[in-house]
């Protein structure tokens, strides 16, 4: 026997064995995954149930601490604004000052400058047709203020809410503490106050009784109208207690609340599909299956968000949520057809 044909005698059986088992391992099309840590498509791999909390909608701004700070005074009604002549102020007026009456249906509305400011200037005209929530003059606050400037994207947000009273933090200061707001937040032009009428002309010479001899006319001068404030442009001014030390020009952080909500029915925003108030969720059932249900979506603190409508709290929700569906390709697109 050659040496040849005794080597594969001795391994022919062994070597047929794994050349079998290396087949069927290359070759096997078994249900099991090759893979056991991936799952068949659509399967649930977590869920969450809805609970109920408080929410409530943060809009944070950055301001600095700014001395005498100009704000805004809106008309409380619509109708015709009709100002009054406001004699000089000396000081900090401790009391609300009038400086106007707005009329509608033959009734007056008062409006007023609200203590610790001086009257800045007239925003409209006198005897203007004004609509309620117009800033119709500019006002000077007496002392230390928080000026934050508001971009157009948060103005709304910000109006319904600018009525209270919102949280201060003084970078590397005092706070947090509450701070009153001033006026309103809109933009105001430039404000100005109308200029004194001139003086009659004294004759000289003349005794009780005697009737003045006219001399040659004189020529009276009308001084144009005085800019008594800079326009501004959005901006939300708060005050801060008496108690709280200011620095000009410090930096400071504003945390103002524009919505909340008590015992709100809020799930996960993983949870959710969609935004802007409409929303789908898909809910597990008990067998597993998935069906994709509309909500009604309201507030939302970036971790959950409030189901309005929808749920009634005893669902059990997949986590992530539905995928929303491609949009249909516009009709007329070239690109769009068959091809």
């Amino acid at each position: 026997m050659s040496r040849k044909n005794a080597f594969a005698r001795a391994g022919g059986p062994a070597a047929a064995v794994l050349t079998a088992a290396l087949a069927t391992a290359c070759t096997s099309t078994g249900g099991a995954p090759l893979d056991p840590g991936l799952a068949p498509r659509d399967t649930v791999q977590t869920t969450a149930k809805p609970t109920r909390q408080d929410l409530s909608n943060e809009v944070s701004l950055t301001g600095k601490v700014t001395m005498n700070p100009v704000f805004g005074i809106v008309a409380p009604v619509a109708g015709q604004v009709r100002y009054l002549t406001l004699p000089e102020v000396t000081g900090t007026p401790t009391k609300p000052t009038r400086f106007a009456t707005v009329w509608l249906d033959g009734k007056p509305t008062n409006v007023d400058v609200p203590a610790g400011a001086v009257f800045g200037g007239r925003l409209v005209d006198d005897r203007a047709t004004v609509t309620a929530g117009m800033p119709i003059a500019s006002a000077k606050h007496g002392g230390y203020g928080i000026v934050a400037d508001i971009s157009g994207e948060q103005a709304y947000r910000i109006s319904d809410a600018a009525r209270g009273v919102v949280q201060a933090q003084i970078k590397n200061g005092p706070g947090p503490f509450p701070c009153a707001l001033l006026g309103t937040i809109a933009a105001l032009p430039g404000g100005t106050v109308p200029a004194e009428p001139p003086a009659p002309p004294q004759e000289q010479g003349t005794k009780p009784g005697e009737t003045a001899v006219p001399g040659p006319p004189q020529r009276q001068e009308q001084p144009p109208d005085t800019p008594s404030s800079e326009p501004t442009g959005l901006r939300l001014v708060c005050t801060a207690p008496a108690d709280v030390t200011l620095i000009n020009g410090a930096a400071a952080t504003l945390e103002l609340v524009t919505a909340t909500a008590a015992d709100a029915l809020v799930v996960p925003v993983e949870a959710v599909a969609g935004g802007q108030g409409k929303g789908k969720v898909d809910v597990v059932g008990a067998d597993g299956r998935r069906e994709t249900r509309d909500v009604e979506l309201g507030l939302t603190d970036g971790k959950v968000v409030e189901v309005r409508s929808g749920l009634t709290g005893d669902e059990t929700l997949a986590v992530p949520g539905p995928n929303l569906p491609p949009a249909e390709p516009a009709q007329g697109n070239p690109e769009a057809g068959d091809r």
